[in-house]
């Protein structure tokens, strides 16, 4: 599915390098005011305009005015990525077998660690519900923010083929995402394998 725009956070691509200590520091004070030191200034990454103080995201810094723009629509001033994106999607798209959230984590098309971080996030700021055994739901504010970021990203409404475990294999028809519940876990089992 082709983007309309890219105009979104976006994680950086080497996030691998890190260790979870300064990943999980970077993630933490994201958004957060940064001042530059007297005498110094910092630039904005969109406007490229020169500041005093701008807000900061993994390294790059945005101006206030061009943090929300960055925020989409339904989002209540979470910064949105395609990951959340992903992991949204793939428990609106399975909310009638709801997910287990060790399946949207290793769907996100982010790294695991950073994929944690971000479903404790999403559940704190009351975008999905996590049930004593793990399963994932969305509550209607993660819809609302779904959708923000579906229109964003793509023009339109989310679909399951934004979805990045929705990929198309050697058939060319695209592989439905499922739920990653088995029927042993629906039995109380754990799996050994």
């Amino acid at each position: 599915m082709e983007k309309a725009s890219d105009f979104i956070f976006k994680y950086p691509p080497n996030l691998r390098e890190l260790d979870l200590a300064t990943m999980v520091t970077m993630y933490r004070q994201r958004g957060e005011v940064k001042k530059a030191p007297p005498g110094q200034y910092i630039a904005c990454s969109e406007t490229k305009k020169v500041l005093r103080e701008a807000k900061e995201w993994f390294g790059l810094y945005y101006s206030q005015e061009a943090w929300d723009a960055l925020l989409t629509k339904g989002s209540g001033g979470y910064p949105m990525t395609e990951a959340e994106m992903n992991a949204l999607g793939l428990i609106y798209s399975n909310r009638n077998e709801p997910p287990h959230r060790e399946y949207v984590e290793k769907n996100t098309g982010t790294i695991p660690k950073l994929a944690y971080l971000l479903i404790n996030d999403m559940k704190q700021f009351g975008f999905l519900k996590e049930d004593k055994n793990g399963f994932l739901t969305l509550t209607s504010s993660g819809e609302q923010a779904l959708q923000g970021v579906a229109k964003r990203i793509y023009g339109k409404p989310f679909t399951e083929e934004m979805l990045a475990v929705y990929r198309t294999r050697d058939t060319g028809r695209p592989e439905k995402p499922r739920s990653g519940r088995t029927s042993d876990q629906d039995a109380g089992q754990t799996s050994l394998f």
